[in-house]
């Protein structure tokens, strides 16, 4: 799998969560090779405190794929997921996440807690970190900062 491109994409998302004045975060779901889905954060502009980039990239692949059964995806998120996040992927039966910033704030995947493979869970998560980081870590800064609401 390309991480290096679609964490490309995420990036994309998050640039365009910054322009509308959002928390930089963007995420995208990827089966086979292909992008089905893509999301950013939209907490303020929805009024919804579930309006993270993960949660939308995963609404979206689920209706596209007509399943809530997201076994094949990998989600790539500019910014480690939180809890909400990380627990969703691993209610949708997610395959893998791949993110490029570490969360020092409520990382999911391993920062703060470990959700992502805990040993008391039946699911577990596939992790990749460090993707394209400079590149998020340089969009956090421009933005005051790492933004929540992977």
């Amino acid at each position: 799998m390309n991480y290096e491109l679609f964490m490309g994409e995420a990036l994309a998302e998050a640039r365009q969560a910054a322009a509308r004045g959002a928390p930089a975060v963007g995420a995208i779901a990827v089966m086979n090779e292909a992008m089905v889905a893509r999301g950013s954060n939209r907490v303020e502009e929805a009024k919804d405190p579930t309006a993270h980039a993960v949660i939308a990239a995963l609404r979206e692949a689920a209706r596209k794929l007509g399943t809530p059964n997201l076994s094949d995806v990998t989600i790539f998120t500019t910014v480690e997921p939180c809890a909400m996040c990380v627990g969703a992927m691993l209610e949708c039966d997610a395959a893998a996440l791949v993110f490029a910033v570490p969360n020092p704030v409520d990382g999911a995947a391993g920062s703060v807690v470990q959700l992502a493979q805990h040993a008391g869970l039946a699911r577990r998560l596939n992790v990749v970190s460090g993707i394209r980081r400079e590149e998020a870590e340089e969009l956090a800064v421009a933005m005051d900062g790492l933004p929540s609401g992977a």
